[in-house]
């Protein structure tokens, strides 16, 4: 007998940021024994404390810090996948702060599109962690990758993401798969469709969520004010007062 599944949150929990439930349809990735389908792509520490997503990708544009890592593994309460270079940062400083991100517990480190291919071996050589490889285009020579060392593919190819992805799929049956999701549940199923065994999604920013919480706070207040004012407007109310008192003086 099939039975709805009993959700239990709190009050200070109650509007955590969720992810689309289109990702519950694809696969997932099994790492150390946990079945990870939607990876959160931010490195915010509230967005990732109320946040449900079942991992972390930590990577974004600067070159990578140990301090950065220290602080979101310390916090997430879930797999943490590490950004350690690629672009501007490679060589000895990324085989080093690969080291320090398995020492600081992450579950895998994510090595960017232009990082070369032995230094990625150099990685593998170095730690015990999986390496998720990023890949932005059909032409990243992924047999390579794969031969360095990468576990992990994380397709993140813009509209071009569920071609890239079934290109691979077509060519490497049981490669494990990451993808970006894109806006939509449309584009989220489209990845998965195409391959995809997991999803990365990029939440809404902190400005963003503010906004909203601002523009339903103004919306309760005007309320709040309208209910305990027999129906009138602020505006209504102030006319009604100074109607009030033009007819208090003329009498």
């Amino acid at each position: 007998m099939s039975r709805s599944t009993p959700n239990v949150t709190s009050h200070f929990r109650k509007d955590m940021i969720m992810v689309p439930e289109a990702i519950n349809e694809a696969s997932g990735i099994r790492v150390f024994g946990r079945t990870l389908k939607s990876f959160v792509f931010t490195t915010d520490v509230a967005t990732i404390t109320y946040c449900n997503a079942d991992a972390v990708l930590a990577v974004y544009p600067f070159s990578p810090h140990p301090s950065i890592i220290q602080a979101i593994s310390s916090l997430a309460q879930r797999p943490v996948f590490a950004g350690v270079g690629g672009g501007q940062t490679q060589g000895r400083r990324s085989v080093d702060v690969s080291l320090f991100a398995e020492a600081a517990g992450v579950s895998g480190i994510v090595v960017n599109a232009p990082m070369p291919t032995d230094h990625i071996l150099e990685i593998e050589k170095t730690v015990d962690s999986p390496i998720i490889g990023t890949v932005v285009s059909a032409y990243n020579d992924i047999s390579a990758r794969l031969a360095a060392g990468v576990d992990i593919v994380n397709v993140s190819g813009g509209k071009d993401t569920p071609d890239i992805v079934a290109r691979i799929r077509e060519q490497y049956p049981d490669l494990p798969i990451i993808a970006t999701g894109g806006k939509s549940d449309d584009t989220i199923r489209a990845a998965i469709k195409a391959g995809a065994n997991a999803i990365s999604w990029t939440p809404p920013t902190t400005g963003d969520i503010f906004k909203e919480k601002m523009a339903t706070y103004r919306k309760d207040r005007r309320n709040e004010f309208i209910e305990s004012h027999d129906g009138m407007t602020l505006n209504e109310y102030e006319e009604f007062l100074e109607e009030k008192t033009d007819n208090h003086s003329s009498l």
